[in-house]
């Protein structure tokens, strides 16, 4: 709608303000003239003055009107400023519900520009009278004025018709286009290749303040003046929480102690480069690398002094072959190298010679000199293999070989190692008849409560008593389970174990919640929500004490499998926590779409407190802020509880309050611990 007044307010700057005001005085519908600079209105109509509830245009022009201006209010009125010096043709009409003498006034008004007698912009505003407007709409025009979420009505072909203050003080220009806001033309490609009805994205965007990213949600809609099709885009700006994200991506892709990449990232990017290399018809090379005796290092001057052996270690490696992208440290004392394209193996001896050189040099900790050596294998692809995986497990089995050539060795791998393979398969042979047998038993660690230390719950851990070997640690046969396909039947195993011995505990008082870990593969079966069930009602358990702990591998891709499937777990009553947070995927903008109800801290954070303090302190917030429960696992010294204590973690496990013990023991310190808190 065009104003009748707008040819008023567009005469000369040097016509006299008195003549051009005594014509808009004759003008019956109320009208004012705002003053940007000096916060006040400058002149009033006589209609105008009952809006405002005021006796004269002097009583008005004194009044301050910024004692109850809000900041949304305020930033709205330099819009308009802006927006008239750069066009005095535009006009803007919206709902505006003032407050003359503290009462709500509720106008529907045209703004226009309007040049004072100095040269100044003003605001030309003309109240359009309507007997009463719908509660919802005042209501809903307030929200769109103060609002933080940027909300634009585009046309179809990206023109925009209507922007709220908080998309407009977003934009860069008050014309900027659908397009033009996009950095990335895909984004624009994902809106009109679609054909849905809603669309969501997380978009790089450009903005008045540069560069930043948008959580988007995209609505066809219709244009409620033209009725021609429209697209309703509202915003909510995540650029801090996507640095943050990229932050926990990073430390979840990379070894907290060295700086270099982890197993996770070798399993994406080293996989790729592998990939890469052979469909250009290249070769290449993976170098597994353990160091000697480097448990004698820890044993004698410390851990502290291991770390730091391993930090001088990847920095060695990083100036052999390069920049640190194709070394990864896998764990404890192990590193990989990816070499590739590589003409011959006489560069990757040379390479392999390097390296022994370098890291056979001593160094000095704790005021000694300090030597270790490193067993090398390698794998070459595509001979001995075209995956990552078998080259990793190949070039493992090369490295043993070296170790038993006496170390400090290198070795390529052949297929007269497959001894190892002998090795595994008769390890799953015996596994078979250990769970035939009923050599595996249920170990529980608590769970304690940072503050109170009172015990909350227990983790169940599964160990193999073999008849002849004793104790076998968990890291040598939960992999041949998973291999062999046994980890379900295990699995089940546990969780059986696990509801009997809730049930026995709180028969006695102990009315504790315990933790069951599902693996990847268990997890994947088509079954494990019926099995799960079942054991529950075979064995007269209570969901609502057991709660089932997954990776973040599980969550990868968000597909509606795994949704389902943890959404019939928690219906049924079940709680679902992630085990060995903040090692795996960490996509933290996405964790709330699953019904999660707690994060266990992986150790290796709470080992390196001091490198890890930031994601640590991220993690808790994150929980704090999703409502979920923190459990932090490895809490092995007074300080680093003390250091849970200040980020207000809520619970902890480790060898410091106990290891884990079988049911009976456990049982027994259930019962000192509760006469002790008692005592």
């Amino acid at each position: 709608m065009k104003s009748p007044l707008m040819s008023l307010s567009k005469k000369s700057t040097a016509e006299c303000l008195d003549t051009r005001l005594r014509e808009l005085a004759r003008v019956h519908e109320p009208i004012w003239v705002y003053d940007f600079d000096n916060a006040c209105i400058c002149w009033a109509n006589k209609e105008s003055l009952s809006i405002w509830q005021a006796d004269s245009l002097e009583e008005l022009r004194d009044r301050d009107l910024t004692s109850d201006m809000t900041q949304t209010v305020a930033k709205r009125l330099q819009q308009y400023q802006s927006d008239f010096s750069r066009d005095e043709t535009i006009q803007f009409r919206e709902i505006w519900t003032l407050y003359p003498n503290g009462e709500p006034q509720t106008v529907e008004v045209l703004y226009s520009s309007f040049r004072l007698d100095d040269g100044r912009m003003a605001m030309m505003c003309e109240a359009l009278l309507q007997e009463k407007f719908d509660n919802e709409a005042l209501r809903s025009a307030e929200a769109l004025l103060h609002t933080s979420v940027m909300i634009t009505l585009y046309s179809k072909s990206g023109e925009p018709l209507y922007r709220n203050p908080a998309a407009r003080s977003s934009a860069r220009s008050f014309g900027e286009s659908l397009q033009s806001h996009f950095v990335n033309d895909a984004s624009m490609q994902l809106l009109t290749s679609s054909d849905d009805d809603e669309i969501n994205m997380v978009a790089s965007v450009y903005t008045a303040n540069g560069q930043r990213w948008h959580d988007i949600t995209a609505r066809r809609c219709m244009d409620a003046v033209s009725g021609d099709a429209a697209w309703l885009i509202s915003e909510v700006d995540v650029s801090r929480l996507k640095a943050t994200e990229e932050r926990a991506q990073f430390l979840a892709e990379h070894d907290t102690l060295t700086g270099l990449p982890n197993r996770n990232y070798v399993s994406i990017a080293f996989r790729n480069h592998v990939e890469q290399i052979q469909a250009q018809g290249d070769r290449g090379a993976l170098i597994y690398i353990d160091l000697d005796h480097f448990k004698d290092v820890n044993d004698s001057l410390g851990h502290e002094a291991g770390d730091k052996l391993l930090v001088e270690v990847a920095g060695r490696l990083k100036k052999i072959v390069g920049d640190g992208d194709n070394i990864a440290r896998l764990g404890g004392d192990e590193f990989l190298l990816l070499l590739g394209p590589v003409a011959d193996n006489k560069e990757i001896e040379k390479i392999t010679r390097q390296v022994k050189k370098q890291l056979s040099k001593p160094i000095t900790l704790q005021g000694r000199k300090v030597r270790v050596t490193p067993s090398i294998g390698i794998s070459l692809f595509p001979e001995d293999g075209r995956n990552i995986n078998d080259l990793m497990r190949h070039a493992d089995l090369a490295m043993y070989h070296a170790k038993d050539l006496g170390r400090n060795e290198s070795a390529f791998f052949t297929t007269d190692m497959s001894e190892a393979v002998e090795t595994r398969i008769n390890l799953e042979s015996e596994l078979m008849v250990a769970l035939h047998e009923g050599q595996f038993v249920t170990y529980f660690q608590p769970r304690v409560d940072v503050q109170t230390n009172v015990i909350t719950g227990a983790e169940a851990l599964v160990r193999w008593i073999h008849p002849e070997r004793g104790m076998v640690s968990p890291a040598d046969f939960i992999p041949a389970c998973e291999a062999s396909g046994l980890i379900g039947t295990l699995g089940k195993f546990v969780l059986t174990q696990s509801i009997l011995a809730q049930r026995e505990w709180a028969r006695n008082g102990h009315d504790i919640r315990v933790s069951v870990n599902l693996s990847p593969l268990q997890f994947g079966e088509e079954r494990l929500v019926q099995d799960l069930i079942q054991i529950i009602e075979d064995n007269d358990g209570d969901p609502d004490k057991i709660e089932l702990e997954i990776t973040e591998s599980v969550l990868l891709g968000h597909d509606q499998l795994t949704i389902d499937k943890l959404h019939s777990l928690v219906d049924y009553g079940f709680r679902i926590a992630i085990d060995d947070f903040g090692t795996g995927y960490s996509n933290l903008a996405y964790l709330h779409r699953y019904p999660i109800r707690c994060l266990k801290i992986d150790r290796s954070f709470i080992m390196q407190l001091d490198t890890a303090q930031p994601i640590i302190e991220l993690i808790i917030s994150m929980a704090r802020l999703f409502k979920l429960d923190v459990v932090a696992e490895g809490v092995e010294t007074p300080e680093q509880l003390k250091a849970l204590r200040e980020y207000d973690c809520q619970e902890y496990q480790g060898f410091l309050f106990e290891k884990p013990i079988e049911f009976v023991a456990f049982t027994e310190l259930l019962r000192i611990h509760e006469e002790s808190i008692a005592a």
